[in-house]
């Protein structure tokens, strides 16, 4: 149903899931949106940016056994969390479809896949969720960072929507209706980091 318009886009809001998305006549083509993400200034070696996603990979990490190893799922060009954790000893391979496209590697299953800054920018949110869940491990942990989203005056201020790139807003209770449909473990950390673990047996 309609949630909210401003003069660029017209945003949508899922009765269900409670999902906040941009008219999909609105988004941006491929080429518009790699020459944005073109311009992230994501280093591995800055310590500010770094700082910022152990916000996601210290608790991640802290409930890994040891040896697992994962996937970094939309790493972008400097994918840094990878190499954090592979710091902390857990092997990770990367995925990107503009910056490291190897289908290879979601051909197989993970002890945890992260997806850092990332879920907000899904085209088809409901099929890449479920290409998340099947890349994980009875066991396995997804870990997301992400802005939530709040009520609609809170929307109508958002810094967040503001980036073009930014389609598919989540809320807590959107995680929460995935994670009870999907049958996952849910912890949310401060505002915008998400654990969910896929149970042991189904």
């Amino acid at each position: 149903m309609p949630f909210w318009q401003d003069k660029t886009r017209n945003y949508y809001r899922c009765d269900r899931c409670r999902l906040i998305f941009v008219d999909p006549a609105q988004r941006l083509n491929a080429d518009a949106e790699k020459a944005i993400y073109d311009t992230h200034q994501n280093d591995p070696g800055d310590p500010g940016y770094r700082r910022f996603l152990a916000r996601l990979a210290e608790p991640l990490a802290a409930r890994l056994a040891a040896g697992s190893r994962g996937l970094d799922f939309g790493c972008g060009p400097g994918p840094a969390l990878a190499l954090m954790m592979e710091e902390a000893g857990f092997a990770t391979r990367t995925y990107d479809p503009y910056y490291a496209p190897y289908p290879e590697h979601l051909a197989q299953s993970y002890d945890f896949v992260t997806c850092t800054e990332a879920i907000e920018h899904f085209y088809h949110p409901g099929r890449e969720w479920r290409r998340l869940l099947g890349l994980l491990r009875p066991g396995a942990w997804l870990g997301i960072m992400t802005k939530l989203a709040l009520d609609r005056s809170a929307f109508a201020n958002w810094h967040y929507k503001q980036d073009p790139t930014h389609v598919s807003f989540f809320s807590r209770e959107t995680f929460h209706w995935l994670a009870e449909r999907d049958g996952l473990n849910i912890v949310i950390i401060g505002a915008d980091v998400i654990l969910l673990q896929k149970p042991e047996s189904v």
